[in-house]
């Protein structure tokens, strides 16, 4: 059951069903021999599983939804009857109904574990959207690094902010950006990962609710939720608009929660991108609604335009150039955290990140880390700073998109040829793409995937309460003839899933390897 009741009124739910059907006029899809009732039941479902309506939200009365949808009473009544008994529905009289997932089927919300040595060179890993070290730049980076490490070898080498030099690159680059930032700003982190959840553990204590963009980072999500974080999902805008404000306007001033954790640049996993005016109209109200809004902009450095594009930020691709950051919105300077990492852009075996808030903020996170992990390594620390202050950092970026947007355009055009009904829309950067399975389930997909040799994460990870059943996530990491294969695979993968074959959860314990 989700952490937060929220309610659905009876136009909105009405307009997200014709949403289903672009084009068609009515509210409610209508198919040859398929009774109006289990239609509409359909369409429920549906916005259920893709996580457009979250779990426990209250639905509007039988007889407001058929004014809306202009249906007979009896029609709604029998959908609901068919939900409640597939267990998408609960009700109690007097108390209304609301969205729930059947009872007793577990759903993935954790990560995958790690392949088995012996896997190497058989499986084509997709689990985790990085690329390999922007070369020979990282090297380059250590060597100066090394020849700069002595005179911290003197010292005890514990630097729980980050060390000076890399705090002050990092506030000049926010500085750049149009983001005044001083180094008293700043802390670094063990990747962006460590800097939410401790931002987490000291401004949302256990219980407190976190708003979630819906769906979210799927290790995010889990992370907040071992922190006893009480997520509150918000819906997505269609395709790759960024976010449902009226939503989020709904949420933060009906749930109130403590804490909100976005991703406006290249968003894991839909790949959206959100425009200024958003931000700033998400800022203002978190602000009002006194809300600290978590940015991680752990995807930013990396556009890449259009497909078939060079990449380049021209006039041509507006919707390719990125807004100014989320903090630059933050007048008062109290209602944005930023959150930041080189594990996208550069390398993620680096587990280098940084927190970007007030000083006082920065002060607060600073004594608490000393129950944590009490700093990062001085090497890495030395090796981002020796990339941000000198060109490696361009040349590195520039490197890293070009090859996620090679990636992109491999990944693409096999899926279009190999699983011609699986739905995407092409995000112009980030290294995700949001795939929509062709009605199959993504969850019975990925097990499949192990049997014949690709390994991909399920749509319910990156959800709450299981959403995204019917989804899967596949990142830009592997070139052609790889991400060709790869498509062969999951295509095989599809057909097993279609033809009904047991899943590895399903067989008998003798019989899962």
């Amino acid at each position: 059951m989700a952490q937060w009741n929220s309610a659905v009124g009876a136009p909105q739910l009405a307009r997200l069903l014709d949403s289903q059907h672009p084009g068609r006029d009515g509210a409610v899809p209508t198919a040859r021999k398929v009774p109006a009732y289990r239609s509409l039941a359909d369409g429920l479902r549906l916005l259920v599983l893709e996580g457009r309506i979250p779990v426990a939200t209250r639905l509007p009365a039988e007889r407001e939804l058929a004014t809306a949808l202009h249906v007979s009473r009896t029609t709604v009544a029998a959908a609901f009857e068919a939900l409640r008994s597939d267990g998408f529905l609960e009700s109690r009289r007097g108390s209304g109904s609301w969205t729930a997932v059947p009872a007793g089927k577990p759903l993935p919300t954790r990560g995958l574990d790690p392949l088995p040595p012996d896997s190497e060179g058989t499986v084509i890993d997709l689990g985790c959207a990085a690329l390999p070290a922007p070369e020979p730049h990282l090297s380059q980076a250590f060597q100066g690094a090394l020849a700069a490490l002595p005179p911290y070898a003197h010292t005890h080498g514990d630097y729980p902010a980050g060390l000076p030099v890399l705090r002050q690159a990092l506030a000049d680059r926010y500085t750049e950006r149009g983001v005044p930032t001083m180094p008293q700003q700043i802390m670094v982190t063990t990747g962006a990962m460590g800097g939410v959840g401790a931002l987490a553990r000291m401004l949302a204590p256990h219980g407190e609710r976190i708003a979630v963009e819906h769906p979210s980072y799927a290790n995010v999500l889990q992370l907040l939720r071992e922190t006893g974080a009480r997520l509150v999902p918000v819906p997505m805008a269609d395709r790759l608009a960024g976010w449902d404000l009226p939503a989020w306007h709904r949420t933060l001033r009906e749930a109130a929660p403590r804490l909100a954790y976005v991703v406006a640049d290249f968003h894991n996993p839909t790949g959206a991108l959100a425009g200024a005016e958003q931000r700033r109209e998400l800022v203002t109200a978190a602000r009002d609604s006194g809300t600290i809004l978590i940015a991680d902009e752990t995807m930013a450095d990396l556009p890449m335009g259009p497909p078939g594009s060079t990449g380049e930020l021209g006039s041509d691709a507006p919707n390719c150039q990125l807004p100014p950051p989320m903090a630059s919105f933050d007048t008062g300077g109290s209602s944005v955290i930023t959150v930041g990492s080189v594990s996208k852009s550069i390398w993620a075996g680096l587990r280098i990140g940084w927190v970007r808030a007030a000083p006082e903020v920065i002060r607060s996170l600073t004594a608490a880390r000393a129950y944590a992990d009490l700093g990062s390594p001085v090497l890495e620390q030395l090796a981002v700073t020796e990339l941000l202050t000198g060109e490696g950092w361009e040349r590195a970026v520039t490197l890293r998109r070009a090859r996620a947007r090679e990636n992109r355009e491999a990944l693409t055009s096999a899926l279009r040829a190999h699983l011609p009904d699986w739905e995407f829309t092409v995000p112009r950067g980030g290294l995700t793409l949001w795939v929509r399975t062709g009605g199959l389930s993504g969850s019975r997909i990925a097990e499949a995937g192990e049997r014949v040799g690709v390994r991909i994460p399920s749509g319910p990870r990156f959800g709450v309460d299981g959403a995204f059943e019917g989804f899967v996530r596949l990142p830009f990491t592997i070139a052609e003839p790889l991400a060709r294969e790869a498509a062969v695979r999951l295509a095989a993968a599809a057909d097993l899933v279609r033809s009904g074959a047991p899943a590895l959860s399903d067989l008998p314990r003798s019989y899962v390897a």
